[in-house]
C-alpha cells in the first residue's frame, strides 16, 4: 500500500506542478495582449480564448495534487476534534458515497465528450478567431483519471490510519493557516521567555 501512495503522490505532485507552469503563460499572454491593445492599438482575436484554455487547464490538472497535499477546502470544525481512526472511517465512507461516483462520472462522460470534440475538430464559438479547443478537453478525462488514482491513494491512507491510529507522511503538505500561526505565536513566545 506504501509503494503505491508514494507513486500516486509522486505521479499528482508531478502534474501538478507541471501544470502549475500554466500560470506564468498565462501570465505572458496577459501582458502581451495588454501591450499590443493599449501600446499598439491592435487587440489579438485569439488571446481571450488562450487564456480560457489556460487557467481551464491550470484548474482541472490541479485537482489530483490539491488532493494529494490536503489542500481542498473543507469543513471539519468538528471531524478535528475525532480521534484519527474515527476521522478515517468517515473519510473512508465519503470517499465511496460522493469522491467517487462523481470522479468516475468525471472520467467516464469527459472520454466521450473529448472523443466527440476530436472525432469534430471543435474550435471555440467564443471569439472570431475559432481557436481549436478538442486538444484541451482531452484534459477533463486525465484529469478525472488522476484523481481516481489519487483517490485510490486516500482510501489506502484510511485504511492504514485505521489499523495504525495515524495518517501516513505525505510528500508534500498543504498547512493550514491557523497551524501555521499558532506555531509562529510559539516560537514567538519562546523567544520572548530567552
Amino acid at each position: 500500500m506504501k509503494n503505491y501512495i508514494q507513486f500516486a503522490d509522486h505521479l499528482s505532485t508531478w502534474v501538478g506542478k507541471g501544470f502549475a507552469w500554466c500560470i506564468i503563460v498565462l501570465c505572458f499572454g496577459t501582458v502581451y495582449e495588454v501591450v499590443v491593445g493599449y501600446v499598439f492599438n491592435a487587440p489579438t482575436l485569439w488571446n481571450f480564448d488562450f487564456s480560457l484554455q489556460m487557467y481551464g487547464a491550470l484548474f482541472i490538472m490541479a485537482g489530483a495534487y490539491t488532493l494529494s497535499t490536503e489542500a481542498h477546502v473543507r469543513g471539519d470544525v468538528i471531524y478535528r476534534l475525532f480521534a484519527v481512526k474515527t476521522q478515517a472511517k468517515i473519510d473512508l465512507v465519503l470517499y465511496f458515497l460522493f469522491f467517487f461516483p462523481g470522479v468516475t462520472a468525471l472520467a467516464l462522460s469527459g472520454l466521450d465528450y473529448a472523443h466527440n470534440a476530436w472525432m469534430t475538430k471543435e474550435t471555440s464559438w467564443n471569439s472570431p478567431a475559432q481557436i481549436q479547443i478538442y486538444m484541451s478537453k482531452s484534459l477533463i478525462p486525465a484529469a478525472g483519471f488522476l484523481l481516481i488514482i489519487q483517490g485510490i491513494s486516500e482510501v489506502m491512507r484510511c485504511i492504514i490510519a485505521i489499523r495504525t491510529g495515524h495518517w501516513p507522511s505525505r510528500l508534500v503538505v498543504a498547512e493550514e493557516t491557523e497551524k501555521i500561526l499558532m506555531r509562529a505565536s510559539q516560537e514567538d513566545s519562546k523567544a520572548d521567555v530567552i
